[in-house]
């Protein structure tokens, strides 16, 4: 019996319980393999303001230099006042699913080019676009896309 069970109705009674149990219900999201993937996808589409986490940090690899430039651009965020969170634990595409399943909408991840041309990769939740932006303009960038 591997059903699951997602209620549809909220008692009409206002409160805060209640509004976190509509806005996770709404934001939970399944999405079966395509061509593209072969396994699904499991994220929580909460709006970039409401996600308790606003931006993840990634080094590639823990060696030449990437944790530590990761961490420098964690601490940035923090300084401007966003909920950055800094992993290195695992594949960089299982720390996207993770991230994904928090709610987090962006993911930037340090590579090498990173430590040659001073940019990261940042990569949106909900259409896995990715691209390139400077290191400097990271939580610039970030703000922007949370005030939409």
């Amino acid at each position: 019996m591997n059903k699951h069970y997602h209620p549809y109705v909220i008692e009409p009674a206002a409160g805060a319980d209640r509004a976190t149990l509509a806005f996770l219900i709404d934001a939970y999201t399944e999405e079966p393999p395509s061509e593209t993937r072969k396994e699904g996808r499991v994220l929580l589409k909460l709006h970039p303001r409401l996600a308790p986490l606003k931006a993840a940090v990634f080094p590639l690899v823990k060696k030449d230099g990437m944790p530590e430039k990761a961490l420098e651009i964690v601490k940035e965020f923090h300084r401007a006042g966003i909920n950055a969170f800094y992993d290195e634990k695992d594949a960089v595409g299982r720390r996207y699913a993770r991230q994904d399943e928090a709610g987090t909408p962006y993911c930037l991840t340090v590579d090498g080019q990173t430590l040659q041309d001073q940019t990261v990769t940042i990569r949106e939740r909900d259409t896995m676009q990715q691209e390139r932006i400077k290191i400097d303009e990271a939580v610039a960038v970030v703000k922007q896309r949370l005030e939409v």
